[in-house]
Order: structure tokens, then C-alpha cells, then sequence
């Protein structure tokens, strides 16, 4: 084997171990996606469909300021001025981000 493929396929192995990383945080912010905003939102393919992607980036940007200020004076007021969201925030932004309505993905359930 040369030196080139050897590369070639450290760095397909690499980048696979990065996505399994990166799938446990979608997962666990579906699980509190599931957990926290379902009641309002709906099912996790309607909650995380009410953006794009870019939307929901800018959503969460500067420490989640605006979904935190769009939820202002709401019965989720709580949770998002609380440190259960800024915990869990990069989880939720992940898992959002993931299926934004444009991003051709669907939750496998939720």
C-alpha cells in the first residue's frame, strides 16, 4: 500500500469516527427537543422545519440570545433563561440545525 492511500484511508476513518461524534449530539438534542419543546413546537420534523438552516444558526448565535429573547414572556420563558438551556443549547442547535427545513434530513422519529 503506498503512502497516499495509506493517508486516503486514515483520513476516511477519521472523518467517519467525527460523524458518529457528531450524531450522538444531534441525538441527544432530539431527546431535548422531545423533552422540552414538543408541547409548543410539535414533533421534532415540525420544530426543527420552521427554519433553515442559516435561520437556526443565527437563532443561536451570541450565546442563543434571540431564540432566548423570541421566548421571552412565554410559558418556556423559564427554561430558556434557566441553565438546563445554556447545558443544552449547542445539543438543540445541533439537532435543529440538522433537520432545518432545508437541509433535505428527517428526524427517524420524534
Amino acid at each position: 500500500m503506498t503512502k497516499s492511500t495509506s493517508f486516503l484511508l486514515a483520513t476516511v476513518v477519521a472523518f467517519g469516527m467525527m460523524a458518529t461524534t457528531a450524531s450522538a449530539d444531534i441525538k441527544k438534542g432530539q431527546k431535548g427537543y422531545l423533552k422540552t419543546c414538543k408541547n409548543c413546537h410539535g414533533n421534532g420534523t415540525k420544530g426543527a422545519g420552521m427554519h433553515t438552516q442559516a435561520e437556526w444558526e443565527a437563532l443561536f448565535a451570541n450565546d442563543a440570545a434571540s431564540i432566548i429573547s423570541k421566548h421571552a414572556g412565554t410559558p418556556a420563558e423559564a427554561f430558556f433563561g434557566g441553565s438546563t438551556f445554556q447545558k443544552s443549547a449547542q445539543d438543540l442547535r445541533d439537532f435543529l440545525f440538522e433537520y432545518g427545513n432545508d437541509s433535505g434530513n428527517v428526524p427517524s422519529c420524534g
